[in-house]
């Protein structure tokens, strides 16, 4: 029996991440032997960000009207998620990425079987390790890490591969109405921004017992 599970995300948000790890709490309670299958969706914060991102602190001090406002947020974000096993290093971000080339990675990765490992190898290497997923030799890194050699994936990155398939999934999560992330869909229900862990879990559960009735 398989389940599938959309996610539409962007690597910049960070209760996408929040997300993705109570998503996985919630499977591995799940009191069934149901395959898992999930399928990314990509979804971009800042369709318009430069091709290699911009300094963090220039982007967020003009987004948020000050440094000093965007650390707050930033160490809200921290206080809200202490349970979620998530080391955050803002302090570690230097730039705020465009995450188009991180998305291609994604899809590449899926046509592997690898599209869940590469994403959370890029929200970790983003969020608690300050990397810049914004560059090619940075995400070629990240897929070795995972398994995806790495002179293939500098060659498909500074290519245009991917890219008409990114564009076509982005406008698929667009014209089911999402308009921000995350968003989790498991069966006929679409969950938006980061649930708690129980609501992941019932959701998941009455999915996989319907499927059991079929």
């Amino acid at each position: 029996m398989n389940l599938a599970i959309e996610i539409t995300s962007d690597f910049i948000c960070p209760w996408c991440l929040v997300a993705e790890k109570r998503l996985n709490k919630a499977i591995a309670q799940l009191n069934s032997s149901v395959n898992i299958q999930r399928i990314w969706y990509p979804f971009e914060l800042n369709p318009d960000m430069p091709e290699m991102g911009m300094e963090r602190k220039i982007y967020r001090s003009q987004k948020f009207g000050s440094w000093e406002y965007s650390q707050q947020l930033d160490a809200k974000t921290i206080l809200a998620t202490q349970e979620d096993d998530i080391n955050f290093r803002y302090d570690l971000m230097e730039f705020t990425p465009n995450t188009h080339k991180a998305h291609r990675l994604v899809w590449f990765a899926s046509q592997q079987g690898k599209a869940t490992e590469m994403a959370e190898r890029i929200f970790t290497a983003y969020f608690t390790e300050g990397q810049n997923i914004s560059s090619t030799e940075t995400l070629a890194n990240l897929a070795v890490d995972i398994g995806i050699n790495k002179d293939v994936v500098i060659e498909f990155i500074q290519s245009n591969a991917g890219t008409p398939q990114v564009r076509e999934l982005e406008h698929k999560a667009v014209s089911r109405g999402i308009r921000g992330v995350p968003s989790i869909r498991i069966g006929d229900e679409i969950l938006s921004g980061a649930q708690p862990v129980e609501v992941y879990l019932t959701t998941s559960q009455k999915t996989v017992n319907q499927l059991s009735e079929v």
